[in-house]
């Protein structure tokens, strides 16, 4: 009888931590102390450290489970910091289960919860917030961007920053202290205010350009947000579809047709593209359909770039309060226009033969990479990165300018800012965050 706790973060646990089945191979993962009597017993002895043995694995009572490979990982020196295994097997869902079926069947082995692997990572020290958060966006990227921006913070560049900020308010405020304590010492530098004051100050710049950049994150992350709007009949699902590369939205030479928002995800030279079909704008319009423009106009407000598409051969102008959001007017229907030209459009296109689609798209992701900015930007990849981010910058502005109080409480404010940024890459106490952050992760990781 298996006698492991079914909760908790005690004893050896194990899961699949490869992708969905049926597969070729699928790898299956256990971590704890248990796991160097699991391998001894169902690979019929134990194998040499970080090589690859091919066995046949059994279970305790002689039973044949499968032929594959086992890899054995003798912690520290292990992803979680405990003795860790990998049984790769052949990716039939039977195999799988039985495999998972007697491994959690040793005393002290059970079922791993979601992201507990990661965070036992992190328990033992092996990675810290940042990266922990990194390693489930690796997991979950699907564009080039994504993945190039979860690597870098995966590899310590964004918690290397948050902690050289905080190194710098601890010196700050052992000077400070010690200009208080020992003033009258000859081996205590003199006056604080031409050295710690003008760093804070200087930090204080630098923590608003780290904050400014969290929109840029939130593009790589989420998408870069693009509306598509007009008058019916304007080519908006045609265009929609054409884009999409499918016919993902219905398209009828009927008004309002569409009457809902439509969106899908395109991958545009390797940046996330989120893309939504609106309903034709008019002011004649029944209930259904005027709530459907009204939902179009509210998701204008929040987009990173607007294509207003215009009929060139029956233009009806439509008046869209883009409140600064950037955008392209597009001709559409250009295979009909015949001898119209381009003339006020940003750019003309027909969607039947192709004319200027791929041009638009080209100039889609221009402007998504140019709000990206450069690739090797450090940036901040979770609002709760922003917000403490923001709390820390607010005790040194109050720090910096309240010149008129007194020393201890200018140093206590700095004092609270390394806390915040502690925080973020959990080098303080931060308990109350890590079921949320973990329950992020899939159960083999």
């Amino acid at each position: 009888m298996n006698s492991s706790d079914s909760s908790g973060t005690g004893g050896s646990i194990v899961a699949l931590s490869s992708g969905r089945l049926p597969a070729g191979v699928a790898v299956l993962r256990i971590s704890g102390p248990q796991t160097r009597f699991v391998v001894e017993t169902i690979a019929g002895g134990m194998v040499k450290e970080r090589i690859a043995v091919l066995r046949r694995f059994r279970a305790p009572d002689g039973t044949v489970l499968d032929n594959g490979l086992v890899i054995f990982f003798p912690g520290p020196a292990s992803f979680t910091g405990e003795d860790v295994a990998e049984f790769h097997v052949h990716g039939g869902r039977a195999v799988v289960a039985a495999m998972l079926e007697t491994i959690a069947g040793f005393d002290g082995v059970r079922h791993a919860e979601p992201g507990e692997f990661t965070r036992r990572a992190f328990l033992n020290g092996k990675v810290d917030l940042v990266e922990t958060e990194a390693l489930a966006d690796l997991v979950n990227a699907e564009t080039e961007a994504q993945r190039r921006f979860a690597v870098q913070n995966a590899a310590g560049a964004q918690s290397e920053l948050y902690l050289g900020w905080r190194r710098r308010l601890i010196h700050a405020r052992a000077m400070i202290e010690a200009e208080i304590d020992f003033s009258d010492e000859d081996d205590v530098p003199g006056s604080v205010s031409d050295t710690v004051w003008l760093d804070i100050e200087a930090m204080i710049g630098e923590l608003d350009r780290h904050i400014a950049g969290f929109r840029a994150a939130e593009i790589i992350r989420d998408g870069f947000e693009v509306v598509i709007l007009g008058a019916p009949n304007a080519g908006k699902s045609s265009l929609f579809n054409a884009l999409a590369r499918r016919d993902a939205a219905i398209v009828t030479d009927e008004p309002g047709t569409t009457r809902d928002l439509l969106e899908v995800m395109l991958d545009v030279e390797g940046l996330r593209i989120r893309l939504t079909d609106t309903a034709g704008l008019r002011d004649a319009a029944g209930k259904v359909e005027a709530i459907g423009i009204e939902r179009a106009r509210a998701k204008a407000h929040g987009a990173d770039l607007l294509l207003l598409l215009e009929d060139m051969v029956d233009p009806k102008p439509v008046e869209v309060e883009h409140h600064g959001v950037k955008m392209l007017s597009v001709g559409t229907k250009l295979d009909l226009a015949g001898g119209i030209t381009a003339g006020r459009y940003d750019l003309a296109i027909s969607t039947r033969d192709g004319t200027g689609v791929e041009t638009l798209l080209a100039l889609i992701s221009q402007r998504a990479a140019a709000q990206i900015g450069s690739a090797g930007d450090i940036l901040p990849s979770r609002l709760r990165h922003v917000e403490l981010l923001t709390e820390a910058n607010r005790l040194l502005l109050r720090a910096a300018s309240n010149q008129g109080a007194g020393q201890e409480l200018r140093a206590e404010d700095l004092r609270l800012a390394a806390d915040r940024l502690g925080r973020i890459v959990g080098a303080v106490d931060v308990e109350d965050m890590l079921d949320v952050i973990f329950s992020q992760f899939c159960i083999g990781k």
